[in-house]
Parts: C-alpha cells; structure tokens; sequence
C-alpha cells in the first residue's frame, strides 16, 4: 500500500470512528456542526446511519451542505439555530495544545465561525497532521478581493511569501492568499496581528479557538488527544 493510500485508510477510520463515538451523544433536537474537507467526508458518509437520531446540521461550506443533503441530512441556517452542541472538523496541521491550521479547502470563515459557537469542537485527522510547532502548512488567509496586494504586502512584512489561490473564489466571494514560511510559534498573536489587517477577512490559524478533542488515526488505531 503506498503512503497516499494508507493516508486515505487513516481519513476512512477516523471519520467511522467519530461517527460511532459522537452520534450517540445527540439529543433528539440536536443540531450538529459539520465541516469540510477530506476527512470529513468520511464522516458524513458514516453518520448517515445515525441520521435519525438528531434533528440536522449546519454546513462549514456548499460542498459539505451537498453531501450532507445526498444522505438525507435537514440542513439549518446558523442564524436559526440556538446552540450547537458539537462541530466536526479536520485539519490541515495540528499541534500537540490542540491549536490548528485550517482552510487548505477554502472554507476557513465559515469552520471558524461554527467553531466559535459550537460547545465542543472536535478535530478528526491522520497522524501525518500532528506537528510540534505550526507553520509547515501554508496559513490561508481569505481577503476582499480589493485589498488582495495591500493585505499581501502586509505579510510580506510579517515574513511571509504570500501567494494568491488563482482561480480560486471562497462560498463568501472572497480570495485566498496562502502565506508560506511564517513563524507560527506564537500562534495567538499571529492570529491577532493578521486579523487585525483590514482586508482580511480572518485566517486559517485555529489558535485562540482551539479543538476541545483530537481523534487521531495512525498505525497503532485512533488515539484522542484533550
């Protein structure tokens, strides 16, 4: 099996995974916040069979809120619903304090909204996505469209190499800069600092927010971090 195909096996049993541990945990009336992305699919696959046991969900994207729609899932508005009791999401880098790097799929303001009012967040990922310090990853970071250069510029002066997702626009009609080669050792304040930017929209760093749990799939199984 080559390392793409085993990464692929990893997504697969964490996203069961989480679907068996988190359905169970759904009240009746429950509204359950999905996210996007690979792994993610894999779990919307999986929580098709507990579909009945909660009311519906809110989608981090059109992607997702399309699937979750092809298993027969009711979606809800966000600002029509009272409380989220749990979000599922991956991630594109995690660190050891459960701070994240997210957005590889473009749709890092809508995760990172849900995550602010979801009451536990939690991160499904492979092993591979584990890293000591942040920064590996390029950092997303969705823009206006007309403060692209301005906000790139900004960057550049943060020690980044900003480079522009061509051919790219996000659910919101907005633009992504991917910022490679930052430090991202304090990953509070380089959230701050950048959100700060106008222009920005927000970032990928899910730093200040961070996931409540991490299910981790590897070789020795799945393992969760808190």
């Amino acid at each position: 099996m080559g390392q793409d195909e085993f990464k692929a096996q990893l997504k697969a049993e964490v996203g069961r995974h989480a679907a068996r541990l988190l359905a169970p945990q759904l009240g009746a009336g429950a509204i359950l916040g999905v996210g996007t992305g690979s792994t993610v699919n894999h779990f919307i696959e999986a929580l098709a069979e507990f579909k009945g046991r909660f009311d519906g969900c809110v989608a981090s994207s059109e992607a997702s809120a399309q699937r979750l729609a092809a298993q027969g899932f009711r979606l809800h508005d966000l600002n029509h619903v009272d409380e989220l009791p749990l979000y599922v999401d991956g991630a594109d880098e995690c660190n050891p304090r459960l701070q994240l790097v997210k957005g590889g799929g473009g749709a890092l303001t809508r995760e990172k909204i849900l995550a602010s009012v979801a009451k536990a967040f939690v991160c499904i990922a492979d092993e591979s996505k584990l890293v000591e310090t942040l920064g590996a990853f390029p950092l997303p970071v969705e823009v206006i469209p007309m403060a692209r250069s301005a906000v790139a510029r900004r960057l550049v002066a943060l020690g980044g190499e900003p480079v522009y997702r061509e051919g790219f626009v996000t659910d919101n009609g907005n633009v992504i800069l991917d910022v490679h080669g930052l430090a991202l050792d304090a990953p509070c304040d380089m959230e701050d600092t950048i959100n700060g930017m106008a222009g920005v929209v927000t970032q990928g760093l899910f730093a200040k927010r961070p996931a409540d749990r991490l299910l981790l799939a590897g070789k020795s199984g799945i393992q969760e971090l808190l």
